[in-house]
């Protein structure tokens, strides 16, 4: 499959099946039910509540259909600091082929995938770090490859190196740099002898002054961080809960989007990501305050059922069924999508 002109979804998501058998089922739906508990791998923490939180109240957000307008042929075009994406869905940060995935793939294979898929699909991926040093430096050749086209997101280890790692980026000419704070406490990198941790408010600002580049903070879920993330000078924050891998029984992302993006919308971007499966899911983070959002999962699936093709086939449905969203609801362009055009439940 890899290399081909064509593939198909049902056939990517068999391969990814077979190629990641004993870490991920490929379950019809990606809700964390079945895979609770397993990390390393594809699961949730311990009882898997939080990832199955994600889905399950982003699930319960529903669209107002309209279909008296004239919003025939909308614009999702989003602006990421001088690049102009198709729409506003980027690749999310992961490494761990081999202790997360199964190892069908090599570090290299998966992130190449990855980053190249994303930019057939008209928009950029996030490449991650990792207890295993040369998964950084993987994903940095990946983007180097193309430019710099796409964000490295550096784990919470210690400033110097942490700082270390931004020049690294800044070296590729990479468009943007973040941490994902989120990882503070994850028991992948627990395993192989990785200190990583919170960080305090000076801490933050040594890093993000470190560097020119437009910095994002990942793992915020609660407004008084979204605005201490204002406070130290990050561009973006990333409302995330790791996927529900750090901690159980975490209030989801959709839940905590809304009020975080009542409280500081416009003074900083706000990216999100958690149980996003489809293109509806898309508009629905961004009805509830998400100027764009980062999808981990379903990727994974692509990539493993057919390299960067499959990246690209499983970005292209999401961004056909976003296009189709919009339309059933009004939305001429992004700014249009509020929570006007969904119903939140209580």
């Amino acid at each position: 499959m890899k290399g081909g002109n064509t593939v198909d979804i049902k056939e990517v998501r068999k391969v990814s099946r077979d190629r990641m058998k004993g870490y991920c089922r490929v379950c019809p739906v990606c809700n964390g039910v079945a895979c609770a508990g397993e990390v390393p791998g594809m699961g949730g923490s311990l009882t898997g509540a939080t990832f199955k939180s994600n889905v399950e109240d982003l699930g319960k957000v529903k669209l107002r259909l309209k279909t008296i307008h004239d919003a025939k042929d909308p614009n999702m075009k989003f602006e990421f600091w001088g690049e102009e994406l198709d729409f506003p869905v980027l690749v999310a940060p992961i490494t761990g082929s081999a202790f997360n995935m199964g190892g069908a793939f090599t570090e290299k294979e998966y992130i190449d995938s990855a980053v190249r898929g994303s930019l057939l699909s008209g928009t950029i991926a996030m490449i991650g770090d990792s207890a295993d040093l040369t998964m950084y430096e993987d994903g940095l050749e990946a983007l180097k490859a193309v430019g710099g086209k796409g964000v490295p997101i550096i784990k919470p280890r210690e400033n110097l190196h942490v700082i270390g790692n931004v020049k690294k980026a800044e070296a590729i000419n990479a468009i943007a740099v973040g941490m994902d704070i989120d990882g503070a406490g994850l028991v992948t990198m627990a395993l192989k002898g990785q200190p990583v941790g919170p960080k305090s408010i000076e801490e933050l600002k040594e890093v993000v002054s470190s560097t020119k580049l437009p910095f994002i903070l990942k793992g915020i879920m609660t407004v008084e961080e979204a605005q201490l993330a204002v406070e130290v000078g990050a561009k973006a924050i990333v409302v995330s809960n790791h996927g529900g891998r750090v901690l159980d029984h975490g209030e989801s992302t959709a839940k905590a989007l809304s009020e975080i993006s009542k409280a500081v919308k416009g003074k900083i971007m706000i990216l999100v990501d958690g149980g996003i499966r489809s293109g509806v899911d898309v508009f629905k983070m961004l009805a509830l305050g998400a100027d764009g959002v980062l999808i981990g999962r379903p990727v994974i699936i692509g990539a493993f059922g057919g390299y960067e093709e499959g990246v690209s086939l499983i970005l292209d449905n999401m961004k056909k069924e976003l296009y189709q969203a919009m339309i059933l609801t009004g939305c001429k362009d992004l700014e249009a999508i509020d929570e006007t055009r969904i119903i939140i439940p209580n």
